[in-house]
């Protein structure tokens, strides 16, 4: 079977900047900064790029090309060639594919909300709502609640369906022809919508005459002025790294599976730094510069509050549909709006597709079509355990799915990643892999920085966060309560919740299942490579 390849530089930055530049840049950013300091927030932010974004970025790269020349493009068979003596390192590769299942099962759904929300956009469905309002609105559209907007989840799960077969549509064709093709439009098309929203944002005036308070620049002050007391929080330097885990989609396996089709002498130094710069424009220039901004101009500082203290989709899909409703031209700057977070989403989804995708045309000789035709059936009959996994009001299923995916499996797979890189591996012979190739020189610190202070940086994120309280909500522990963990459950655990995690066992358990198949169909034992690719 031919290996795929990319077409073009461009086509692979622009793949990897898809992957990474996602809801979390024009969403979450704004908020975690609103919310942990303002501008203070910024300095524990690029602290963490430099010393745990941007070395990951270069290990995952690097490891990418190296499995990919030896006929791997996901985890499992990467971390077999760069520790071929263990029988077991494949395993932990498992969650470089787990991991993009996991997030894709929910992220699917909610970038569907994105598609209808164009849609009322243009027919001022939401138009009537207030700041009291707009929140049922969502939750009769997602079947939270039912009442005057929507009487049941079918315009929603409606949208699903198209959103999914869209996403299907798109891997079907490849990576030439299906995510570079798409990448190569969307990505520019979606720089270009944000600009024109930051512009439109920017130039807002004074909007309500009677609040001269609540301007453009106010707003700016509020996400950027520092609140240095901030930086003595650990949960604010917890934050900070957390952002640039997610927002540069590191630790999870995506990056690995783009860069397997690469050529052994491509370069992936400066197409990691270019990826991560990409990334960084749209979330620090962009992002920062449309959503509080322009909601503290028209709602005000206590309503921006309460927006940003309720979440991600609480900025998105309550705030920003207020705001369009008072600007000018509102309908068509909506619609602009909720394309452009379409476009950041399905660039990210059609990622998350491709490791499992890939896993299978690699270690089980499967054509593109039934690889896709495969991955599509069973992750279609998962995403309904999101749609449908509701409780007491709440998306119950997808906050389940989104901690393991994000909080455990990014971070602890990071970490596994490093180490291997840089310690078994081995940090010469691993720096000399990086520099293949290459047009630029790294910095010599960052063999130091990859070898001591990114390990270290991991270690310390996954520790601080199982003390403040991610312990508890592993083992169903209440923090109101003083139920030891056997009663907790009992007492505190939601039905959904114990589904979702039968059902990411069972994911788990049947990928180290098919490993394990995968290897003794072919042979490989644990000394066992095929010759790499010239």
């Amino acid at each position: 079977m031919n290996k795929q390849r990319w077409g073009s530089k461009f086509g692979i930055v622009m793949a990897v900047a898809g992957s990474a530049v996602g809801l979390g840049n024009f969403l979450r950013f704004p908020g975690q900064v609103a919310s942990n300091g303002g501008g203070a927030y910024m300095i524990p932010y690029f602290i963490a790029l430099l010393l745990l974004g941007l070395p990951l970025m270069w290990i995952e790269w690097t490891i990418g090309r190296f499995g990919g020349g030896f006929g791997h493009s996901t985890a499992p068979g990467m971390f077999h060639t760069m520790w071929n003596k263990n029988r077991f390192v494949k395993y932990f590769g498992v969650i470089g594919i787990f991991g993009p299942v996991v997030i894709f099962i929910y992220y699917i759904y909610v970038e569907s909300w994105l598609v209808g929300y164009s849609i009322f956009s243009l027919t001022g469905q939401y138009s009537g709502c207030t700041e009291k309002t707009i929140g049922k609105f969502l939750g009769n559209y997602i079947g939270l609640s039912k009442g005057e907007y929507f009487q049941s989840i079918l315009t929603a799960y409606l949208f699903f369906l198209a959103t999914f077969a869209a996403n299907i549509a798109v891997v079907w064709h490849g990576i030439t022809g299906g995510i570079e093709r798409l990448c190569k439009w969307a990505m520019p098309v979606l720089f270009f919508l944000g600009i024109i929203m930051m512009v439109r944002v920017l130039t807002l005036g004074m909007p309500d005459p009677a609040h001269p308070e609540n301007n453009i620049a106010n707003g700016l002050g509020y996400m950027w002025n520092p609140d240095w007391s901030g930086l003595l929080n650990p949960k604010v330097w917890l934050a900070a790294a957390g952002q640039v885990f997610f927002t540069l989609s590191v630790g999870i396996g995506i990056i690995l599976t783009y860069a397997s089709y690469l050529r052994k002498n491509d370069d992936v130094a400066l197409s990691g730094l270019t990826a991560t710069a990409t990334n960084e424009v749209a979330e620090v220039i962009l992002g920062g510069s449309i959503v509080v901004p322009a909601a503290f101009a028209f709602l005000g500082a206590s309503a921006v509050g309460t927006f940003v203290s309720g979440g991600t989709f609480s900025l998105g899909f309550s705030a920003m549909p207020l705001v369009l409703n008072e600007m000018p031209m509102g309908r068509l700057f909506g619609f602009v709006w909720f394309i452009l977070l379409f476009l950041a989403g399905i660039t990210s989804s059609i990622s998350l597709a491709q490791p499992a995708i890939a896993f299978l045309e690699d270690e089980f000789n499967l054509g593109r079509k039934k690889a896709v035709t495969i991955f599509a059936i069973a992750t279609f009959l998962l995403c309904h355990l999101a749609i449908f996994g509701i409780s007491g009001g709440n998306t119950t299923a997808i906050d389940e799915l989104d901690f393991w995916a994000t909080n455990v499996c990014l971070v602890v797979f990071a970490l596994i990643e490093v180490i291997l890189f840089a310690w078994v591996f081995g940090i010469d012979k691993a720096w000399s892999e990086l520099h293949h190739g290459s047009d630029i020189t790294i910095p010599r610190i960052y063999r130091y920085i990859i070898k001591y202070v990114t390990p270290v940086f991991i270690i310390a994120i996954l520790g601080s966060w199982l003390v403040t309280g991610g312990y508890q909500q592993i083992l169903f522990i209440d923090p109101k309560t003083d139920l030891a963990w056997y009663q907790s459950i009992g007492q505190t655990a939601d039905g959904v919740k114990v589904l979702v995690r039968v059902v990411l066992i069972v994911m788990f358990a049947s990928l180290c299942l098919m490993v394990t198949a995968a290897w003794r169909r072919k042979g490989q034992g644990p000394v066992v490579m095929r010759e790499r690719e010239q």
